[in-house]
């Protein structure tokens, strides 16, 4: 059985991601050594002027952030908030009002804990990009793409019920 407890000092940055000019991170998954079933946990380290992941919402997953290190901006639905060590996000399940991203606007490391429930099958939007995708059968810890069923699509690609019947 998995120890109850880890130190973040020694915690292994086994994930990373990094896309174009804005996008960058080192993640490193807790859950797994935590033998959590129903929340996920990882750090996660962004470098200045970077952010982790596109501004996207869940409908089905809640998500908690509480920022360790560093300074940044939380884009929150229509709104943006400053970040600084201490401050607890919470970011429920829901449509565009609960989109989220942050962005390291400091000039050191954002470093943050995220936590959030692990509900295998998912509904992924994204504001910015006009993009939504599906997750099925997903493992906690896991990327989208690993998923038993993933994709992601445009907004503009949506079908009618009985398109094709």
């Amino acid at each position: 059985m998995p120890r109850p407890i880890v130190n973040l000092a020694d915690a292994n940055f086994s994930r990373s991601t990094r896309h174009g000019e804005r996008f960058e991170a080192r993640i490193a998954p807790l859950s797994p050594l935590l033998g959590a079933g129903k929340l996920g946990y990882n750090l996660t380290v962004v470098p200045p002027g970077k952010r982790a992941f596109p501004f996207h919402t869940h409908l089905a997953n809640e998500e908690m952030f509480f920022i360790l290190e560093g300074t940044g901006l939380l884009r929150y639905g229509t709104e943006e908030h400053p970040v600084r060590p201490g401050d607890v996000i919470a970011c429920p399940a829901g449509g565009a009002e609960h989109a989220h991203q942050l962005v390291n606007t400091g000039d050191s490391e954002l470093r943050y804990l995220a936590v959030s429930t692990t509900i295998d099958t998912d509904i992924f939007q994204y504001p910015d990009s006009g993009k939504f995708g599906a997750v099925g059968g997903r493992l906690p810890g896991s990327r989208p793409q690993d998923a038993t069923f993933a994709g992601f699509w445009q907004e503009e690609a949506r079908k009618d019920y009985w398109d094709g019947e």
